[in-house]
């Protein structure tokens, strides 16, 4: 029901004199007998048309009228009536800020009799006051004990928390030195965790200096000094901090969650770099937690994943690769979850710059597809070591970080199960350095791929020399018509080709597909690209080419069942 129409002919003549504030008409009316007490639509007395329009006048003329008509009982009976939405006439002057009113109906009356009756939403007078911010009425409502910890209306707050939520700093000053500043709502909030939340610092200062807790947890566990991180209120974490608001407490029931977590995923420049450095790293590797790092790459914050890589927050987090499970998986892997139609989002060149590592899944995306995107941008930031560089031999090469053994294991054996997709990632691979001979290796590969795939590899190694169980299995696919070898593999390779595999070899390849080692060589510029492979064409590409998605769940659970049908085991280095 809406009350808030007030239709003239429900209004009673007192009342339409009392709203317009002219006494002397009122005391006119009253004179000749005219009634007080009747109610318009709303519920509303002369005396409520009076206290509302803040008419000093009017209201000692109408308290006048009735104290000479009936007892005390009776003209505080006629003071406590209630509108329809249980509005007394000291919660309408105390609403609007009427000082002088507000003595008027408090004078003579028991304080407890009006001053704490509450309306239909909970509110009361001093609840009304403070949410307008009339801190000279809250001050006498104070001096007349009006109650001061009630909660009201449906959030239950407490007058405090409505003062701090309308950023009242006056009003908080008054209140912190007489309400209970620990008093919580339904869900377990302060009345300073109200401040962090809503950037409230200069009562968020005085709760603080009043000596309210800094670290009072909601009921989720959320902080003052989460929220305030979560909202950006920079000033508010500054001041936390400096009175010691804890950074490394938990603050989610269903994860370790911290207040750098929050600053991470919203985005908080400021506050991630001041939570940074008091922040424990115990959060960055260890197993039972989680790095503020996924928080930034699950809300696409770049920035925030750029600050966190260069104050050393580690690219692989809690990623174990090896182990059942393998941890969170690598924010890498993340990322590209993200961004399946973006491999090159500036997060994922960010983390496989650093050196963030990839997982099977992640081979799967840059595999199964005829667009190389994301393949290319992998070997622009992390390049195929040999095989003594893995097992400690010889020195890697420094300039990017190199692919792990567990990472290329994995990449073999996602490429031995996309075949048909070889055609556009087998040029990419060898041309930057994997050696072929772990390809060859596989029989798996050798029985099955495409002439034109064969070809393509063999040509990147000394085919006149190949292990005989390989040859037996070429000679036995050439009888069946199942691979046709172009005909200079009949032929010894030229010394050409047989100059450059050992030069390969001596140097690694690792270092042979870097301009700036083959421009240091003292050979011929002619033989750079030559030494590059660079002389073998691209495989030629089907005319109508595999269209793959980036691989859903369901995708890579085909994938996976496709795995243990086949059994093909990794690819031993």
């Amino acid at each position: 029901m809406d009350f808030t129409e007030c239709y003239g002919d429900t209004v009673s003549t007192v009342a339409a004199a009392a709203r317009s504030g002219c006494w002397r008409t009122v005391r006119r009316l009253i004179r000749r007998g005219c009634s007080m007490d009747r109610r318009d639509n709303r519920g509303w007395t002369a005396l409520h048309e009076a206290a509302a329009g803040g008419s000093a006048e009017c209201v000692r003329e109408i308290m006048r009228a009735v104290w000479k008509k009936g007892s005390p009982s009776d003209c505080r009976e006629y003071v406590s009536i209630l509108t329809h939405e249980g509005e007394s006439a000291c919660f309408l002057a105390a609403q609007r800020g009427h000082l002088s009113v507000l003595r008027l109906l408090l004078k003579g009356n028991p304080p407890e009799f009006d001053i704490n009756q509450l309306t239909n939403d909970l509110s009361c007078p001093l609840y009304a006051a403070v949410d307008n911010g009339h801190k000279d009425v809250v001050e006498l409502l104070v001096r007349k004990g009006a109650e001061l910890n009630r909660t009201h209306t449906h959030s239950c707050w407490t007058c405090l928390h409505q003062a701090v939520y309308k950023g009242h700093s006056g009003i908080v000053r008054l209140l912190s030195t007489v309400c209970d500043l620990e008093a919580v709502d339904e869900h377990n909030i302060t009345p300073l965790f109200l401040a962090a939340q809503h950037g409230q610092r200069e009562c968020l200062e005085i709760l603080i200096n009043a000596g309210a807790d800094v670290n009072a947890a909601a009921a989720d566990l959320a902080n003052p000094l989460f929220i305030a991180s979560q909202g950006g209120h920079e000033s508010c974490v500054e001041l936390l901090l400096d009175h010691d608001a804890d950074p490394d407490e938990p603050c989610s029931n269903e994860w370790n969650q911290l207040p750098i977590h929050a600053s991470a995923e919203f985005g908080h420049i400021g506050i991630l770099r001041r939570l940074i450095a008091v922040t424990s790293r115990i959060i960055d590797r260890m197993k039972i937690l989680r790095s503020p790092l996924y928080s930034a790459v699950q809300s696409r914050q770049t920035e925030c994943v750029k600050i966190l890589l260069e104050e050393g927050y580690h690219p692989n987090a809690q990623y174990y690769p090896g182990e059942p499970g393998g941890g969170l998986g690598s924010p890498l892997t993340w990322a590209l979850c993200l961004e399946p139609y973006q491999p090159d989002s500036e997060s994922v060149k960010l983390l496989l710059a650093a050196g963030g590592n990839l997982c099977e899944g992640d081979m799967f995306y840059a595999l199964c597809t005829d667009k190389m995107d994301l393949l290319e941008l992998i070997l622009q930031h992390k390049w195929i070591p040999r095989l003594q560089v893995l097992l400690g031999f010889v020195p890697p090469y420094k300039g990017k970080t190199a692919f792990t053994q567990w990472e290329l294991s994995e990449l073999l054996w996602v490429a031995l199960n996309q075949l048909e997709t070889a055609p556009w990632w087998l040029p990419l691979l060898l041309k930057a350095g994997l050696d072929p001979h772990l390809l060859l290796r596989r029989e798996y590969l050798v029985l099955n791929a495409e002439s034109e795939v064969l070809n393509y590899l063999l040509e990147f190694v000394n085919w006149s020399t190949i292990d005989r169980d390989l040859k037996c299995i070429l000679d036995e696919r050439q009888s069946e018509k199942t691979w046709e070898p172009p005909p200079f593999f009949g032929s010894v390779p030229s010394l050409f080709h047989l100059c450059r595999l050992e030069l390969r070899e001596i140097l690694g390849t690792d270092r042979l597909i870097r301009d700036e080692v083959i421009q240091q060589l003292p050979v011929p510029a002619v033989l750079h690209k030559f030494l590059q492979f660079r002389d073998i064409p691209d495989l030629s590409l089907p005319h109508s080419p595999l269209r793959f998605c980036p691989p859903c769940r369901d995708c890579l659970s085909f994938f996976y069942l496709k795995r243990k049908i086949l059994d093909i085991p990794y690819v031993a280095l």
